[in-house]
């Protein structure tokens, strides 16, 4: 095959061969899923609702027992799992948008956003850049990191997951109140730790808009504390909920991690990597029962949502038979495809996606083909000569 960009020529037959078998899959694949993309606003209302009503409830029982008692370790379970899948629904809502799920956001704030202290403005407008081909796998992925390439990040990235409630605490129960008073805090706060992320070096933009949001989600935050505190001084509220809600959050924290971890190879180079590059990298756990509760939500289906991001979450199951059906057995596809979490977080851990031949190169063929489109147009941009020369076909 000819790479071609005007009076560029790049020859990779290897990289041909993978290219052609990707778009001519890629037009089964769109085909088959053609009439999934409908969304029902009422299997998200459902789902969400018998979700986040269990958890509550099981966060109140397991507040009145006895600390650690087998009553209150079976209620914290069921709270975990329960408000896990309510709190997976901020995916979701990352990318849906008001007129296709009405209401549903400000619903989901007030039940699990708010008293979680995991309001959707950490997630919409910033888990967008984790599917652009632009910044995918990148240092301007602020939901990537090469994790693959290092053990020890892998573990601690695990471990320090149990901490994420507390500095949930720190941001939007003290800090925002000193943000409140302090502009430039607030702006810093918008930048710095207003954003879920695991790349730290990941900055935000704060615009006015993106800045008046999370003020006006924090300002809610604290409503919401501050009706928590007072039903506790009042004795309505055991004083045994804060350590349930922070052992749930703990616990969800952690659940979610190795989710993430599990979720993409992690092993680009830094480059930009094309869509077929991002479906290799990224997994597919099929699973039954017990991936559904770790993977709520769609979510066990990640390398088919990299695939097509709008298309709502009840039809993944769906969709992903019907592409088993209509590609071959050999397909790019099938390479995203995982046995279970643990053997995708001890493949990561030993380093064995990375021994992955087939993985390895298909990514590093789509790495190719997007340093070849950069170099040329570099070169045209250098060349007065070729913007006289028609496109080649």
């Amino acid at each position: 095959m000819l790479y071609l960009r005007r009076d560029v020529i790049s020859r990779r037959p290897e990289a041909a061969l993978s290219s052609s078998r990707f778009t001519l899959e890629d037009i089964r694949i769109r085909e088959a899923v053609r009439d999934l993309h409908v969304i029902k606003p009422h299997v998200y209302w459902m789902d969400f609702l018998i979700a986040v009503t269990a958890g509550w409830i099981a966060v109140l029982v397991a507040a009145t027992l006895p600390l650690f008692s087998a009553g209150m370790l079976v209620a914290l379970g069921i709270a975990v799992l329960s408000l896990y899948r309510a709190l997976c629904f901020i995916h979701e809502i990352s990318h849906q948008t008001s007129r296709t799920l009405p209401g549903f956001e400000k619903a989901w704030n007030l039940l699990v956003g708010y008293p979680l202290l995991m309001p959707s403005c950490v997630y919409s407008g910033v888990h967008q850049f984790h599917h652009s081909l632009k910044t995918y796998g990148t240092s301007r992925d602020p939901e990537y990191m090469p994790f693959a390439r290092s053990k020890v990040m892998t573990v601690l990235f695990a471990v320090e997951s149990f901490l994420i409630p507390v500095a949930l605490l720190i941001r939007f129960l003290l800090l925002s109140v000193a943000g409140f008073a302090s502009p430039p805090l607030q702006k810093w706060l918008v930048v710095c730790f207003s954003s879920l992320t695991m790349n730290l070096t990941w900055r935000r933009e704060a615009g006015p808009q993106t800045v008046a949001l999370v003020r006006r989600q924090s300002a809610h935050i604290l409503l919401i504390w501050a009706g928590f505190a007072g039903l506790a001084l009042a004795g309505w509220l055991p004083w045994h909920f804060f350590i349930v809600w922070l052992m749930t959050s703990s616990a969800v924290s952690f659940v979610n991690t190795l989710r993430t971890l599990g979720a993409h190879a992690y092993d680009s180079t830094g480059e930009p990597l094309d869509r077929e590059a991002q479906l290799v990298d990224s997994i597919d756990t099929p699973g039954a029962v017990w991936t559904e509760l770790w993977a709520p939500v769609g979510l066990r289906y990640h390398a088919l949502h990299h695939y097509f991001p709008g298309l709502p979450y009840h039809n993944l199951p769906e969709a992903w038979r019907r592409i088993t059906l209509v590609v071959p057995a050999n397909a790019v596809y099938h390479e995203s495809r995982s046995r279970g979490l643990a053997f995708s977080l001890l493949a990561l851990i030993s380093g064995s996606i990375r021994q992955s031949t087939i993985r390895q190169s298909t990514i590093r063929q789509s790495t190719i083909r997007q340093s070849t489109i950069r170099q040329s147009t570099t070169a045209d941009d250098l060349n007065p000569s070729s913007h006289a020369c028609p496109e080649q076909p």
